[in-house]
């Protein structure tokens, strides 16, 4: 199989650009996607190191835990975690980052990139707290581009329709950790028994 190694090749397979379509593309939030944030409980926030090296991380809570701080800022709370920091080092490495947010049942997703900056001020990581607790930093985002992206993927997938998902995966962490280590299945179990205390004490 041949590799597509030019624009002109690429656009031979795939065709050219809709007319217009790049149109959607604007470098503020519209009131449109100020709403979508407002609704939105999920997000995915990919980011790339200094050698371009990707990272995509999923951050939730409740709809509108992102703020608009206006049409050029987001403000994405930063919650206790895993602490590997992946994507923290790679904003500290090279800010450009992107933003897919979603809205369970909603077949559209919104796109936002910019550039990434991480903020501890006592101030910000007050006013984004939730459940009782302050986020632990936050990430300021200056919007560049702002666009919302069509449903064909959900509609391919079928992600939103239940009867279409089938048995839930269980991961366990734990296995995975046993058998690198070449460990006994108690092992397994209390990692997985750790790790399961740590999502009821640090949501």
């Amino acid at each position: 199989m041949e590799t597509i190694k030019t624009e002109q090749e690429l656009r031979a397979v795939i065709g050219e650009e809709i007319p217009g379509l790049s149109e959607k593309v604007e470098a503020r939030l519209n009131d449109f996607a100020v709403d979508f944030i407002a609704r939105a409980p999920f997000l995915v926030l990919s980011t790339a190191d200094g050698a371009g090296r990707l990272d995509a991380s999923p951050k939730g809570d409740g709809p509108g835990f992102v703020a608009v701080e206006d049409d050029r800022t987001l403000l994405i709370p930063d919650r206790l975690g895993n602490r590997l920091a992946y994507g923290h080092r790679n904003i500290l490495a090279n800010p450009h980052v992107g933003v897919l947010f979603m809205i369970p049942g909603t077949s559209e997703t919104l796109r936002v990139n910019g550039r990434a900056t991480l903020t501890a001020d006592d101030s910000l990581v007050e006013r984004l707290a939730a459940r009782g607790r302050p986020a632990v930093l936050v990430i300021r985002v200056e919007v560049e581009e702002v666009f919302f992206h069509c449903a064909k993927a959900f509609l391919r997938s079928r992600l939103w329709q239940p009867a279409a998902w089938g048995e839930p995966y269980k991961v366990s962490f734990g296995k995975m950790y046993a058998r690198r280590k070449n460990a006994p299945a108690e092992t397994a179990a209390a990692v997985d028994q750790a790790i399961e205390r740590d999502y009821r004490e640090n949501l």
